[in-house]
């Protein structure tokens, strides 16, 4: 058992501000010397900022395209239905592919619900839609003890990057009472923070996934050594998951890894010999998973920018622009080169590209032609069902 619920840890907890009331949005100090966190954070700060709320339901209000129509998407779906029943489980066993699937899809589900209630409820105002958020959160955090099997690690990465997104919006918007916040702050520190913050020497998307959730827990713990420690750990990931020519005739490496022979990479990098810029480490594996590496790099991005730190004019923006033009062109239908995967590829990138293209197209200027292209042709980009959701609403063509 990882949980480890005392009252030194309560005590903990409160001394890091996790269960203040709701406050404003607060602008992060700059980060100490060798540090990459804020001296204080910015609440709500995970993925989506106050301003980009604020940004989202005046247009919504207003009727205003593209974003009422992903409102409305997402008020239509399962997620936001107010009588949905939540399943914790205290032990979530999930194998490879979820094979066995003991509470995984409800664990996942059951956060994303958590989620769109809190942005349904900034939109609307609608208290029902706060108080469903928060009995989501409060019936896991009364249960969950522990994630087992193969795919532990990934599933706490999955859930545990959703979790804080909607625990940030409800914490720091929502005026009514939470009273048992602190019960989950503790279930994020000791249930899921242990089991993503030593990352995983699997597939790149594994370690990325792990790590936008132990950066987004860290931020709603306010939590700066777990937040430094993972940001770390995120940037070497990054490097060694998307392809640059300045990176050599090799892609670069994670040391732990020890792929420290050409055959080696090649291997790792599911077969492909040829290294260009903006190929990822799963490109020839499916696009699928590949989207799952870039939406984490897009989140942990974001939510760095909303803490002071604007990752995206470092070789993580770069990384990320590539990447997205590079898989979109070949998920617009380009003809696939017979170097490239042995000329067939696995389309399937999912809704992962609207905050990427926003932050870099829009805030920057940067061009981006396919992964405009793709992005207006997915509009309004929903749900993967698993822990990316709603990111027109929250990021389309968005200002703030």
């Amino acid at each position: 058992m990882r949980r480890r619920a005392s009252l030194l840890a309560v005590v903990a907890s409160l001394l890091l501000g996790a269960f203040t009331a709701p406050a404003a949005h607060s602008t992060p100090t700059a980060p100490a010397a060798g540090s990459l966190a804020p001296a204080s954070f910015a609440h709500p700060g995970v993925t989506v900022s106050r301003p980009q709320l604020d940004f989202a339901r005046t247009k919504v209000l207003a009727g205003e395209q593209p974003w009422k129509g992903a409102f409305d998407q997402m008020l239509a779906s399962k997620y936001a239905d107010l009588n949905r029943t939540p399943k914790p489980r205290a032990i979530v066993e999930c194998g490879s592919y979820s094979d066995p699937n003991y509470g995984c899809t409800d664990e996942r589900e059951d956060a994303l619900a958590a989620y769109t209630d809190a942005l349904a409820w900034y939109v609307t105002r609608d208290e029902r839609y706060a108080r469903k958020a928060i009995a989501l959160m409060d019936a896991w955090s009364a249960v969950i003890q522990d994630h087992t099997n193969s795919n532990a690690p990934l599933q706490t990465g999955w859930a545990g990057s959703v979790w804080p997104r909607a625990a940030e919006i409800i914490k720091y918007t929502y005026g009514g009472a939470w009273t048992n916040a602190s019960r989950f702050a503790g279930m994020l520190r000791d249930v899921y923070l242990p089991e993503v913050i030593n990352g995983s020497n699997s597939n790149g998307n594994w370690e990325l996934s792990m790590m936008e959730a132990a950066i987004g827990i860290s931020v709603f713990l306010e939590d700066r050594t777990s937040y430094d420690r993972a940001m770390a750990t995120f940037r070497t990931r990054t490097a060694a998951y998307v392809y640059l020519a300045s990176d050599g005739d090799l892609p670069k490496t994670v040391p732990s890894q020890h792929l420290d022979t050409r055959d080696k990479i090649v291997k790792y990098w599911q077969g492909q010999s040829t290294f260009v810029t903006g190929l990822t480490q799963e490109t020839c594996r499916d696009f699928v998973h590949t989207g799952y590496g870039i939406s984490a790099i897009s989140h942990v991005a974001e939510t760095s920018r909303i803490q002071g730190q604007d990752l995206y004019g470092t070789d993580v923006g770069e990384r990320l622009r590539q990447a997205l033009g590079f898989q979109a062109r070949y998920e617009l239908g380009t003809a696939v080169p017979s170097w490239l995967c042995g000329g067939s590829l696995k389309p399937g990138l999912g809704p992962v590209t609207e905050v990427g293209y926003n932050a870099l197209h829009n805030r920057l200027g940067v061009a981006m032609t396919n992964t405009e292209a793709l992005t207006r042709r997915n509009r309004p980009a929903g749900s993967n069902n698993l822990f990316v959701g709603w990111e027109t609403l929250t990021h389309g063509d968005n200002p703030a």
